[in-house]
C-alpha cells in the first residue's frame, strides 16, 4: 500500500482507456485482497472524471461483490445515469479478470444555498494529546513493521472508546470508537483528490467499531473480517490532509455482521460527512 502521500495520489491517479473506461494501477503490498478504501477511491476517481466541473459530489453507495486481485490492475467502467440541471448520477463496476468486484453509485449536485444545521461536535482531547492507534492498540507490537509498510500515508491518533475501562461512556449506543485521523503529509489543493483520499481512509477502521462491545481487533486470532458495503455522505468542504474526527459507533452487530456509522468533523467543529457500513466480523472459535 502507499507509503507517502506522494505514493497515495500516484495511486488514485487513474489511465482512460476509452470513453467512461479507466484502469487504476495496483501498490506494492503484503495484502492478501485488494484494500476496499482503494477500489471504492479509483471508482469514485473514475466517476466524477465523467462529470461536468459544475458538479459535486454528494453521496456514493457502494457493494464489496468479490476480494479484488492485488497483482492485476482494476478496469472501472462507468455508466452516465442521468445530468440534470441540479443534480447528476453515475453507476462505476470495477472488474477484474472478467468478473464485477466492486459497484458503486454516486451522485453529485451543482453547490446551492439552503436550510442549515448540524449535530454539535463531542468534546474529544486533541489530536497532538492523542496516542497513536498502534500505541492505543494492545500487541501491537507485532504488527507495527505491517501496519507502517501498508498504512504509513495515513496518520490516525486514538481519542478513546466505550470498551471496557476506555474513555469514552457508550450512553445510548452500543459501541463508540474515536479517531483523529489526515493524511501523513499535504495533498494537492483540487476537490478531487481530497474527497477521494478521505474516500481511501473511511474504509480502514469503520469495522472495527462493532468489535468493540467484544473486546476484539481486526487481526485478533480467528477474526475473519471484511467489508461487504459501504456509504458516504458528503456535506461539507474539507480536506482529508488536515485532521478530522472520526466519530464511529456500531449500534449492532449479528448473523456474523457488524454494522457500522460514523459522523465526520473538522478540528474546528464543522460536521464535514457521515459515513455507514457493514460487514463480515465471523469468528472462527476453531
Amino acid at each position: 500500500m502507499p507509503r507517502s502521500v506522494e505514493e497515495l495520489v500516484e495511486l488514485l491517479e487513474l489511465e482512460a482507456i476509452e470513453d467512461n473506461l479507466f484502469r487504476g494501477q495496483q501498490p506494492s503490498t503484503g495484502l492478501q485482497r485488494v484494500f476496499g478504501g482503494q477500489v471504492a477511491a479509483q471508482a469514485l476517481a473514475a466517476s466524477t472524471r465523467t462529470v461536468p466541473e459544475q458538479y459535486v459530489v454528494h453521496s456514493l453507495h457502494s457493494y464489496f461483490l468479490r476480494p479484488g486481485d492485488t497483482s492485476v490492475p482494476i478496469v472501472y467502467d462507468v455508466d452516465t445515469l442521468r445530468e440534470g440541471r441540479s443534480f447528476a448520477t453515475r453507476r462505476i463496476l470495477a472488474r477484474q479478470h472478467g468478473r464485477p468486484i466492486f459497484a458503486m453509485t454516486a451522485n453529485y449536485q451543482i453547490p446551492e444555498e439552503g436550510l442549515d444545521h448540524q449535530d454539535p461536535a463531542p468534546v474529544v482531547p486533541r489530536p497532538e494529546d492523542c496516542p497513536t492507534l498502534l500505541e492505543a492498540t494492545p500487541g501491537s507490537e507485532k504488527i507495527a513493521d505491517h501496519w507502517k509498510r501498508e498504512w504509513d500515508a495515513l496518520e490516525i491518533r486514538h481519542a478513546g472508546d466505550s470498551r471496557s475501562g476506555g474513555s469514552v461512556e457508550a450512553g445510548d449506543v452500543a459501541a463508540r470508537s474515536r479517531l483523529w485521523i489526515r493524511t501523513s503529509g499535504e495533498l494537492p489543493d483540487d476537490p478531487l483528490t481530497q474527497v477521494v483520499a478521505f474516500t481511501y481512509a473511511s474504509d480502514l477502521t469503520l469495522l472495527a467499531a462493532s468489535l468493540v462491545p467484544h473486546d476484539l481487533q481486526i487481526a485478533s486470532p480467528g477474526m475473519q473480517a471484511a467489508s461487504l458495503d459501504h456509504s458516504i455522505w458528503f456535506h461539507r468542504p474539507f480536506r482529508a490532509d488536515r485532521w478530522w474526527l472520526y466519530d464511529q459507533v456500531s449500534p449492532s452487530a449479528s448473523g456474523g455482521r457488524g454494522l457500522a456509522t460514523a459522523r465526520v468533523f473538522t478540528e474546528d467543529g464543522t460536521l464535514v460527512a457521515s459515513v455507514a457500513q457493514e460487514g463480515l466480523i465471523r469468528l472462527r472459535r476453531d
